[in-house]
C-alpha cells in the first residue's frame, strides 16, 4: 500500500479504461440497448468513471450520445448492499417531480446481459468538486454552491413521499435504529482490526438515538462530490449515487452533510473530503448559518440532538469504509484507490465517540 498524498481532484475525476465488461459483454449490450432504450444507436464505447466506491458505473458513448450505466459489481456482495434497483425507482420518481437526478431510462434484471443487473440513465453534463471547499471558485459562486446544497436537500426533505409514489420505500419509523444495526452487523462482517471506539459506539448509540424528526425520502450519502454542479453557473444539476435512499430521519440525513465541518483530513486524500482548514475560505458559510438556513427552509427550530446524530454519522462512514476494506479483500472494490481507506477508518470512529461524550456517552 503506498503512503504517497492523493489528489482527490485528479484521482477521482474523469474516466479511465472500462474493467468487468468485455468485448462480448459490449455487443450483448449494444443490441440489448437498441432494442429497450428510446431512440439508442449504435456502435457503443464505454469508459469507467474512477470516482465512487460501491457500484461501477461507465460512460456509454453511442451514435444516439452520451449515456451512464451503473451496475452492482460482481462477486461476493454484503447484504442489502448494492441496490440499483432501489437507484432506479427512487431518481424515477424523483424525476416526474423535476428534482435535480440524472433521468434514468431503463432498469434492466437479466444477468445474462452483462454478468450482473444494471440500470442506464441520461448522461448529465457539468461539474463534480471533489473537495468540499469547491476550489477554482470565486467568494460568490462558493456561496451560491452551498445556497444550492442546502436548497437541494432540504427540497428532497419536503417531498411527500406517498404523492411521489414512494410511500412504500422504506419504514420511516426507527430509521436510524435501523441503520445502527444495519451498520453495526456490516461493520464485524468487515472487521479487519480491533477498533475500541467501534464497540463502544455499537454499544452506546442504540440507547442513545433521539425520538425521530419525521419522515421523508432521505438520500443516505449527500455530499458535494455526489453532485453534478452546472458547468457555469453554482447550481446543482443532478444528485447521484442514491444506493442508500429510504424513508427516514431527515436530520440524520442532513447531518450526515454536515459532517463535511468536523471530517478528519486524510492523510492519503482517500476516503471523504473535509472542509477542515477551510471553514473560514471566503463563500463558505459557518456552520450554524447553514443549519438555520436549513431549519428556515423546512420548518424546524433547531436541531437539538446534533452531538447524537454527529457520533451516529460518523460512526456509520466509518462502517462504510471498512465496507469498502472488506471489499478489498474478497475482491469486489470498484475504487482503484480503497485499499488506501483502511487509515481512515480509525480516525472516524475517534471522532464520532468525541461527539458521543459530548452528548453525554
Amino acid at each position: 500500500m503506498t503512503s504517497e498524498l492523493l489528489d482527490r481532484q485528479s484521482a477521482f475525476s474523469g474516466t479511465r479504461a472500462a474493467s468487468g465488461l468485455s468485448d462480448r459483454d459490449r455487443e450483448t449490450l449494444t443490441r440489448y440497448l437498441e432494442l429497450n432504450v428510446a431512440g439508442f444507436r449504435g456502435p457503443l464505447a464505454v469508459a469507467q468513471f474512477k470516482g465512487g466506491q460501491s457500484n461501477p458505473t461507465y460512460l456509454l458513448t453511442a451514435r444516439s450520445g452520451n449515456y451512464v450505466l451503473r451496475r452492482k459489481p460482481s462477486g461476493k456482495l454484503l447484504p442489502s448492499a448494492h441496490a440499483i434497483e432501489r437507484e432506479y425507482r427512487v431518481t424515477a420518481a424523483l424525476a416526474k417531480l423535476d428534482f435535480p437526478v440524472a433521468h434514468p431510462l431503463h432498469y434492466c434484471a437479466d444477468e445474462s446481459i452483462i454478468g450482473t443487473e444494471f440500470y442506464v440513465m441520461a448522461h448529465v453534463a457539468g461539474r463534480v468538486f471533489w473537495e468540499p471547499w469547491a476550489p477554482g471558485l470565486n467568494p460568490e459562486d462558493r456561496a451560491g454552491l452551498f445556497a444550492s446544497l442546502n436548497e437541494t436537500i432540504a427540497r428532497l426533505h419536503e417531498i411527500d413521499a406517498s404523492a411521489a409514489g414512494l410511500g412504500d420505500f422504506g419504514k420511516p419509523e426507527g430509521y436510524v435504529a435501523r441503520q445502527v444495526k444495519r451498520w453495526s452487523e456490516q461493520y464485524r462482517a468487515s472487521a479487519s482490526e480491533e477498533i475500541p471506539e467501534m464497540d463502544r459506539l455499537i454499544a452506546w448509540l442504540p440507547q442513545a438515538l433521539p425520538a425521530q424528526s419525521g419522515s421523508a425520502i432521505v438520500h443516505g450519502d449527500f455530499r458535494l462530490d455526489n453532485c453534478i454542479i452546472d458547468p457555469a453557473e453554482p447550481k446543482v444539476l443532478a444528485v447521484l449515487d442514491w444506493e442508500l435512499a429510504t424513508l427516514g430521519d431527515p436530520l440524520a440525513d442532513f447531518t450526515y452533510h454536515l459532517m463535511m465541518w468536523f471530517m478528519p483530513r486524510s492523510e492519503r486524500g482517500a476516503g471523504v473530503g473535509s472542509l477542515l482548514g477551510h471553514e473560514r475560505d471566503p463563500g463558505i458559510p459557518a456552520i450554524e448559518t447553514y443549519i438555520e438556513d436549513y431549519c428556515t427552509r423546512t420548518g424546524r427550530a433547531g436541531i437539538s440532538e446534533l452531538n447524537v446524530y454527529l457520533a451516529y454519522n460518523f460512526f456509520r462512514i466509518a462502517a462504510i469504509l471498512q465496507g469498502i476494506i472488506g471489499r478489498v479483500r474478497d475482491g469486489t472494490a470498484v475504487n482503484q484507490n480503497a485499499a488506501r481507506m483502511a487509515s481512515e477508518v480509525r480516525p472516524l470512529a475517534r471522532t464520532a465517540w468525541r461527539f458521543a461524550e459530548r452528548a453525554g456517552a
